[in-house]
């Protein structure tokens, strides 16, 4: 297969090695689990249980209320301690509510569990999409986009190729890796189930080349009449080719146009680990409840990747692991690029947690002193979206929000291979970071304004609208008595009986005053 190269991008050292020697180990279930109400892109989830309530393996213990959102379900069975505030995986280190669950140890089904389905193929696209949801998978590459929205493109959509992303591609992370080496089965099997559902013709995967052992699991467990239904390709180890459209057009020379997706060109793409969620669920009836994470770094003991329950707190990951080494000051959810500095290892894993690195002062050199931009032009070789950073440097630090936009900000995956090269040692990422916050915080403004001024101009017009109608009502009651104005015969008789009855008050008025003259007189 003839393969293309997207603009810039970077050879980095992979140190996948390190995690990959030692094999896949499943962790037992901890005592206690912290699940978050909100683990995806999208609305926060509503919770379902109560402080004292039971709760078995599966069950689901939040819902999702909007069509961005995805279902919680409690990873193993025991009693709801308490819905308290905790620590969450984020770059403000804050706090968000979390379902503590206090394990009773036997790990046991209850009857929520999903029937399986092993007769998939007969199934239609919709149902298949209700169990995704039902499952609550979200994209496991570290998005957590909910995956059911993502298998339902727009009407009128023809999705004719399925690419599945194995390429993995920012160092140190290797959880796809290894769940490609041990389950390339499910994974194949997830594929079918995902093309069916798009009505895919065709399924690209694609394997970096530094993963020749995944790529020859996935060879060996394809089978025999699908090479040309499903194409396993060996791509080139370029950071960041794992990104959704660096990877489409390393497939297939094609761009996804700004603002659009890949659904525009026919094509959906999926996680290795989010595929064998949809396998699960379908075919076990099984919601995510777990996923694999890559502990490693020169600050772990013994780099591995783990399995774990989601809830299971990244403390609990490290010592399974081998604990910390000696002198760690560091510890990053995801890559060295893309990842975010972690302040508390009590924060709970998530569906969206590939990747813990821990790392030592001298592993990570603290960047020289800010200096000003020398227009050397690195940043704009390395651009993998092909972006002119320096200029959207100076748009986003003089708060150009409308310049910044004119030079393709959102098209910024903010994959940091600008600042990697930036000799100025400019944090080229966290200016976009806050110019799309920026941008972000002004639209919610806006859209706040508009409903605002919606309200007050509904409000004008239904005062106006009852001012009318009461004017109206006003005008047919007149008109009314209008017509009930009695005619000349009836009002001369009426006439007549008023100057009768003042005459008769006038009458006994004189009569009263001469009896009190004379009254006055005989005294």
């Amino acid at each position: 297969m003839h393969l293309h190269r997207f603009h810039g991008g970077l050879k980095l050292p992979d140190h996948k090695a390190e995690s990959t020697a030692q094999p896949l180990l499943t962790m037992g279930v901890p005592k206690y689990l912290y699940v978050p109400l909100s683990q995806h892109i999208g609305a926060p989830t509503e919770p379902l249980v109560a402080p004292g309530d039971y709760v078995s393996k599966g069950q689901r213990i939040s819902r999702a209320k909007d069509y961005i959102c995805a279902h919680v379900h409690a990873p193993t069975s025991g009693r709801v301690k308490d819905i308290v505030e905790h620590p969450i995986p984020h770059p403000s280190c804050l706090s968000a509510p979390c379902i503590v669950i206090e394990s009773d140890a036997h790990d046991q089904w209850g009857d929520s569990r999903m029937p399986a389905w092993l007769d998939w193929r007969e199934r239609d696209a919709r149902s298949l999409r209700d169990r995704v949801r039902a499952a609550g998978i979200v994209g496991m590459g570290g998005a957590a986009f909910p995956t059911a929205a993502k298998l339902n493109p727009r009407a009128g959509t023809r999705i004719h190729t399925l690419v599945v992303n194995g390429a993995e591609c920012e160092p140190y992370i290797s959880c796809d890796d290894i769940l490609m080496r041990t389950c390339p089965e499910a994974i194949l099997e997830g594929a079918r189930i995902v093309a069916h559902i798009l009505g895919a013709e065709r399924i690209l995967f694609a394997v970096e080349d530094n993963k020749p052992e995944a790529l020859r699991a996935l060879t060996d467990a394809r089978r025999a009449d699908e090479a040309d239904f499903i194409q396993i390709v060996s791509i080139p180890s370029i950071y960041p080719t794992g990104g959704e459209r660096q990877l489409i057009q390393v497939l297939t020379g094609r761009e996804v146009p700004s603002a659009g997706l890949p659904a525009d060109l026919g094509m959906v793409c999926q996680n290795t680990g989010t595929l064998k969620a949809i396998r699960d669920a379908v075919l076990h009836g099984q919601p995510l409840i777990s996923r694999i994470v890559t502990v490693t770094g020169p600050g772990i003991r013994e780099p591995r990747n783990v399995e774990a329950l989601i809830g299971t707190r990244f403390a609990d990951l490290i010592a399974a692991a081998g604990g910390y080494a000696p002198g760690v000051d560091r510890l990053v959810m995801g890559g060295p690029m893309m990842g975010f500095a972690i302040g508390d290892d009590a924060v709970p894993v998530i569906k969206g947690t590939n990747c813990l690195l821990a790392t030592r002062p001298q592993d990570t050199p603290a960047p020289g002193p800010v200096m000003p931009c020398i227009r050397c032009g690195e940043c704009t070789r390395v651009c993998p979206a092909n972006l002119l950073p320096q200029q959207l440097y100076w748009f986003a630090k003089g708060k150009d929000f409308d310049s910044v936009q004119d030079y393709g900000l959102f098209d910024c995956i903010e994959c940091g291979c600008c600042a990697h090269v930036c000799p100025s040692n400019i944090p080229l990422v966290q200016y976009y970071r806050f110019a799309k916050q920026e941008i972000w915080g002004r639209e919610r403004e806006r859209q706040k304004a508009d409903l605002a001024r919606e309200r007050f101009e509904f409000r004008q017009l239904r005062q106006e609208r009852e001012e009318r109608e009461k004017a109206e009502r006003l005008a047919r009651k007149k008109a009314a008595l209008a017509r009930k104005e009695p005619d000349q015969g009836t009002k001369t008789a009426i006439d007549g009986a008023i100057e009768r009855a003042r005459a008769k008050r006038d009458g006994q008025s004189t009569g009263d005053a001469s009896s009190a003259d004379r009254e006055r007189a005989d005294g």
